[in-house]
């Protein structure tokens, strides 16, 4: 097969999708912007042994591919519409760009996001996705809103990623939970767009909570305290680890892919009754501050952490 074999068969699905205005099969994709919405993009590279375990299943290479970078646009308070994907491949292995295609689209389709186009070529697994997304004008979520006095939320449970990365839990009877949460992760695209106009900053947590909250702290000016006991783990991470190991999971691993997110208090009661409509559930972690620090408070005291730096 060549690339246009594989690109036909694997990736050129029937029907463009709402505002496609031409899809894959031209020199570039054509959409359509509706009228009081802004366009977000967001992009990622997955490389293999890098990004993902060399045991990691096409499929689940697919499916994470895309949810990360809707984990992106979920965070900036967007809706997912289209993506378009960069593909390199050592060989042209029919059975593996089809479970890969597999993954891939199932993602897409639970989000109704359209493959609009994208490249192939030969070289070490790359998989590169961009991700667009809408958003009514001036409602996107950013990462410099956060004011001391802001209480910092997170979506999920976090560690559990960073524990199948870590740990060699292949023998264990939980394998198959962390191995879901690494290779599967949900984007919180539902969560996202509910938190429009109530949230004063936002960031997925890709990189631990601990490096990420930094983002937030460095966009805004501002410091931040995290209660090690409000930490949300999940029972199959308590009851695999202890409780200093859990917490150093869910601050410095990556993967989750869940939302870190800051409220101001008097929209706590706000935040509440729309996380129950849409029956999802948000856990308090902290606190934004007016230091430049990250403290983490635990039961035996503190740690301070100085303010993100680049090249420091």
């Amino acid at each position: 097969m060549n690339e246009f074999d594989i690109i036909h068969r694997f990736f050129n699905r029937p029907g463009s999708g709402d505002g496609v205005t031409l899809g894959i099969g031209d020199d570039a994709a054509v959409v359509r912007v509706p009228p009081g919405y802004e366009l977000v993009l967001a992009m990622d590279t997955l490389i293999h042994g890098v990004h993902f375990p060399e045991s990691t299943a096409a499929d689940d290479i697919g499916w994470k591919a895309l949810a990360v970078n809707l984990s992106d646009l979920a965070a900036m308070g967007a809706e997912p519409c289209w993506a378009t994907l960069s593909l390199t491949l050592p060989e042209a292995d029919e059975s593996w760009l089809q479970a890969f295609a597999d993954g891939f689209f199932e993602m897409a389709d639970k989000h109704r996001v359209s493959l609009i186009g994208g490249d192939l070529c030969r070289g070490p697994l790359t998989v590169t996705v961009q991700a667009h997304g809408l958003v009514p004008a001036g409602q996107a979520i950013t990462r410099h809103g956060a004011v001391p006095g802001d209480l910092i939320y997170v979506t999920g449970h976090l560690g559990d990623a960073g524990y199948a990365l870590a740990s060699a839990v292949a023998g264990s009877s939980d394998y198959a939970y962390f191995r879901e949460r690494l290779d599967r992760p949900q984007p919180r695209v539902r969560t996202g767009v509910a938190l429009r106009g109530i949230a004063s900053s936002a960031i997925d947590l890709s990189d631990g909570l601990a490096g990420d909250i930094r983002h937030i702290m460095k966009a805004s000016y501002c410091g931040a305290v995290i209660e090690a006991g409000r930490l949300p783990l999940s029972e199959p991470l308590r009851s695999a680890v202890d409780e200093e190991t859990g917490s150093r999971l869910a601050l410095t691993s990556g993967d989750d892919y869940e939302l870190c997110f800051t409220v101001s208090a008097d929209q706590a009661g706000t935040l509440e009754s729309r996380m129950a409509s849409i029956g999802e559930t948000v856990k308090q972690v902290g606190k934004i501050t007016a230091s430049s620090d990250l403290i983490f408070r635990a039961a035996d005291g503190e740690q301070h952490y100085s303010a993100y730096s680049h090249f420091g």
